[in-house]
């Protein structure tokens, strides 16, 4: 508990900011932002390290904001949701829509299924769902899902994209 209490004092700052950045607005991104430790609580024990502390708050947070937009039935671009399919982190640098075109350009390589899990996993859907909806198990769905983030990322850094 005193390490959730820490991680708060360190990243408090950093996935408000975060929030805001998805929202532009104040009172939610700081209700998105207690909601995102709560729920760090009590998904702590599934914490791997495979990802920084800041980015796995991100990923709850980010999820917390898509929830709300379904909640509320908001129109979300997909090419905004691409964009942050793509980017690793909150610092990561900006991407362009000459960007998007080509993940998407890209994306359209893979064959149907990867297609689907990545649309899904952009659209805010969980692994359990994407392995439910694709009939695969959730580990297939999760490596399927990071090998394509890789190999679109090592594409974009050759093409000095990304």
């Amino acid at each position: 508990m005193k390490q959730l209490e820490n991680f708060y004092i360190i990243y408090k700052q950093d996935v408000y900011m975060y929030l805001l950045s998805l929202t532009h607005n104040p009172n939610l991104s700081e209700d998105l932002l207690s909601e995102t430790f709560v729920a760090s609580m009590s998904s702590f024990v599934n914490f791997r390290g495979q990802s920084t502390v800041k980015t796995w708050l991100c990923s709850i947070a980010r999820n917390l904001w898509l929830q709300s937009i379904r909640k509320e039935n908001h129109i979300v671009e997909y090419n905004d949701l691409l964009q942050l399919y793509a980017s690793d982190s909150i610092a990561e640098k900006l991407i362009t829509k000459e960007t998007v075109k080509r993940i998407k350009a890209l994306l359209l390589e893979k064959d149907e299924r990867t297609q689907k899990i990545v649309n899904m996993r952009v659209n805010g859907y969980s692994f359990g769902e994407i392995a439910h909806d694709v009939n695969i198990s959730e580990s297939s769905a999760r490596v399927i899902d990071f090998r394509t983030k890789k190999w679109i990322k090592s594409i974009l850094e050759k093409e000095e994209l990304g």
